[in-house]
């Protein structure tokens, strides 16, 4: 089955490497216009573009910032007219052993709501905001398999963030269905990305091979299909649900 994505305008945040770049190339060769949101990496960001198959846009957005996130969304609308889906990829996750003294290890945990979690709700309310005079939109948020198993004592804050990620796409769910608008959660487990490859320089490889049950790692091309799948509106009536891609690391 192809899956056409043409006239439809999509968001995709943290697009400029990772999960987010290979999202961003798979819903461009299905004919989406793609916005490409980054916050620093506008030279990895401006490749990609350069290898889309169709039009896209670069966008910046420091997710860390509330201030600079509100008004992302009426801004890029403004620019581009409506956006049918949003994918918030974005996310960051810093170490905080709980030896820390408290004062940093709190200044890594907001930190780490503030892009994962606040920047997220602000993005899918204005998204929201602006799909409701369309009667039509689709929120992908990108949470995680910690956010259901929870994670080691070192990456508490990353769980707590993406644990909060799934009550508000259940929320949105629930209460705009019958305003058109859809939202899904997928779950992913270890991801090879270039963040993942930090904690394995920090556990080494074999902590996360010996997690899952499939003999290599899950790839970010592994993801895209999904997020196309889910953008396209051939299975809105998922609303609400959680997708894992976890090579059978965490089973429900």
């Amino acid at each position: 089955m192809n899956i056409s994505l043409k006239d439809h305008t999509i968001l995709v945040t943290g697009a400029s490497r990772g999960i987010g770049r290979a999202i961003a190339k798979q819903l461009s060769e299905s004919g989406a216009t793609v916005i490409i949101h980054f916050n620093k990496n506008l030279e990895e960001a401006s490749l990609l573009l350069k290898e889309f198959a169709t039009p896209g846009f670069l966008e910046p957005c420091d997710l860390s910032n509330s201030d600079e996130v509100i008004g992302y969304i009426p801004r890029l609308v403004e620019k581009y007219g409506p956006i049918s889906s949003i994918v918030n990829n974005a996310g960051i996750a810093k170490s905080a052993s709980d030896n820390l003294p408290t004062k940093e290890w709190v200044n890594i945990w907001d930190e780490t709501l503030a892009v994962n979690t606040t920047a997220l709700a602000i993005l899918c309310k204005e998204f929201v905001d602006q799909a409701k005079h369309q009667k039509n939109g689709r929120i992908i948020n990108i949470s995680s398999r910690a956010a259901f198993r929870g994670d080691t004592t070192d990456y508490i804050a990353y769980a707590a963030s993406k644990g909060a990620i799934v009550s508000i796409t259940r929320t949105i769910a629930r209460h705009y269905g019958k305003q058109g608008i859809k939202a899904f959660l997928i779950a992913p487990g270890f991801t090879r990305t270039d963040m993942a490859n930090e904690i394995l320089s920090e556990y080494g490889e074999d902590f996360a091979l010996n997690d899952i049950a499939l003999s290599s790692l899950t790839e970010p091309e592994d993801i895209a299909p999904m997020v196309t799948l889910l953008c396209s509106g051939l299975a809105d009536h998922a609303t609400g649900a959680t997708i894992d891609i976890n090579a059978a690391s965490y089973v429900r």
